[in-house]
């Protein structure tokens, strides 16, 4: 191949006239959308039936909401991503959709570049939450510490990779993270990359719900 093939997408949502819309512009981007879907369990059978790299996902939908059909998907197969559709920024929504395993989030209103831009940060494995809003998510919902949510020792987590792994749960960036621990961008690029498959997570989004549930992190503790 002379070059990278364009991105997969999917998109679910119940309402047509937005599917239309958002097809239009992905197209015109030059990504392929590969199917469409009206309701979330339509949108589990398609995902598995078309294998998109990217899946825009409706949060309310009939049959089955898109934060039942994020979680099918990811079970099904964990290299899908999910971006989640909203159409008001409501915490506790998104909160459930990066919890089932999405990506990041967008509200339906958002500017045809920026959807361009977010399905493109998606689908190179990136978490599409910018810093603040993950860090507000995670003080808010995380579930209090419990034995059953202890990470595995035998995970074997350096000194350092707790450090990046409570760093990363605060919402700092890679630049903050090295800044912080004195530590080149690229070095914390790798350690994050090695994290995420120390503990099995999408992006750094779940390895931030790890802290917190793990106890690693807790609501209201303020970094150093």
């Amino acid at each position: 191949m002379t070059a990278s093939a364009p991105t997969r997408v999917l998109l679910v949502d119940d309402q047509e006239l937005v599917r239309v819309g958002f097809r239009l512009i992905l197209e015109r981007a030059g990504l392929d959308v590969v199917g469409e879907a009206a309701d979330g369990a339509v949108g589990v059978d398609a995902a598995a039936d078309l294998r998109p790299d990217v899946v825009l996902m409706d949060i309310r939908m009939p049959v089955m909401d898109g934060i039942e059909a994020t979680r099918r998907i990811l079970e099904a197969d964990a290299s899908r991503r999910v971006l989640a559709l909203t159409t008001f920024d409501l915490d506790e929504v998104v909160f459930a959709a990066v919890r089932a395993g999405a990506s990041g989030f967008l509200l339906k209103d958002v500017p045809p570049a920026d959807l361009v831009h977010a399905v493109g940060v998606v689908a190179r494995g990136e978490a599409m939450l910018a810093p603040t809003v993950t860090a507000r998510l995670l003080e808010r919902f995380a579930a209090a510490p419990s034995p059953d949510a202890a990470l595995p020792p035998d995970l074997d987590l350096t000194e350092r990779e707790v450090e990046i792994i409570r760093l990363v749960a605060r919402g700092r960036s890679n630049a903050e993270i090295g800044a912080a621990l004195f530590l080149s961008e690229s070095t914390v690029k790798t350690y994050v990359s090695r994290l995420l498959a120390k503990l099995g997570a999408h992006d750094r989004v779940q390895i931030a719900i790890l802290a917190y549930e793990s106890g690693l992190v807790r609501p209201g503790e303020r970094a150093e």
